[in-house]
């Protein structure tokens, strides 16, 4: 699904697994689903296709639905006509499609997804094979996420349910991390002039939820990938300040937030340097502190 992907992309990067709301607007089908209800999702999303036969985003969070019921004909009917109106690299690494890649024609779609995304930014994968199976990696790394917030914003978050979940979520993100290390080790840490950013940024992902120790194993690598250009900066940043809170260490690039259950609001780990951070976050790429840090509500005046 399009519209929400960037939530969990937030929460990925925090220091917890917290339940952060986030203002964003979503059609009635979309709103149905993250309710839960992906029945009358499904009919709406088919409403909203009749009247407007041209909506590629409402067509493709269609398709993700239909995938996610095993309707796999008709996921892949309308996932074929969003990627006709405006082709991207979503579907490779979307969690709702983790099942339907056991369908027969998903190689066939997705090498001819692949040959699209070649042709329309004018670049080509150079280790194809390490790439689909990171972009497969990295939907798993995001599976579960929006069932485990519905799951405990309905039930609770001990619920058996919730509970459950989050134990397939730690035997998926286990496995995720093995096969990865293997890869590594015969492969490498994949690079973006290789694999392309989606799937390097897949063994980040995979590798930041994991443990302590494995974090620290591979941190050195991605800051000299950094320095080459071949793994987004962003990334070495968030997993030096996630190492360093763990560690209970002052974060560098106050990346990791918390939450404080006695002022029920955000607030960030403490800082190694205020007056530095947003020339190290400037180094690394990423935006300023106070502009990060806002859609917390959380309010950061550095010190100069």
């Amino acid at each position: 699904m399009k519209k929400i992907i960037f939530i969990l992309s937030l929460l990925i990067f925090t220091s917890l697994n917290i339940n952060a709301q986030f203002e964003i607007q979503l059609s009635p089908a979309d709103s149905l689903r993250q309710n839960g209800d992906i029945t009358n999702a499904i009919e709406e999303f088919k409403k909203q296709y009749t009247n407007n036969p041209t909506d590629q985003n409402n067509i493709y969070n269609y398709a993700c639905a239909l995938s996610v019921v095993r309707q796999f004909d008709s996921a892949f009917k309308y996932l074929i006509i969003a990627m006709e109106m405006d082709t991207m690299i979503e579907p490779l690494t979307d969690p709702d499609f983790i099942f339907i890649r056991e369908n027969i024609k998903w190689e066939p779609f997705e090498n001819k997804l692949i040959s699209m995304i070649e042709k329309k930014f004018n670049q080509k994968y150079k280790d194809i094979a390490y790439a689909k199976k990171l972009w497969r990696m990295r939907a798993l790394d995001q599976a579960y996420y929006s069932d485990i917030n519905l799951a405990e914003n309905k039930i609770g978050i001990n619920s058996t349910v919730a509970l459950a979940l989050w134990d397939l979520k730690y035997r998926i993100n286990k496995q995720n991390q093995i096969e990865l290390e293997q890869l590594i080790e015969t492969k490498g840490w994949p690079k973006i002039s290789e694999v392309g950013e989606r799937a390097a940024d897949a063994a980040f992902l995979i590798i930041q939820h994991s443990d302590n120790e494995k974090q620290k194993k591979y941190l050195p690598i991605i800051k000299k990938l950094c320095e080459q250009k071949e793994v987004n900066c962003g990334n070495y940043a968030l997993m030096y300040d996630r190492i360093q809170i763990n560690d209970n260490k002052p974060q560098k690039y106050g990346s990791q937030v918390k939450y404080n259950n006695e002022t029920k609001k955000y607030e960030l780990f403490p800082l190694e340097d205020e007056s530095k951070v947003d020339e190290w976050r400037k180094e690394v790429g990423l935006s300023t502190l106070s502009e990060y840090v806002a859609m917390w509500g959380i309010v950061f005046s550095p010190n100069k």
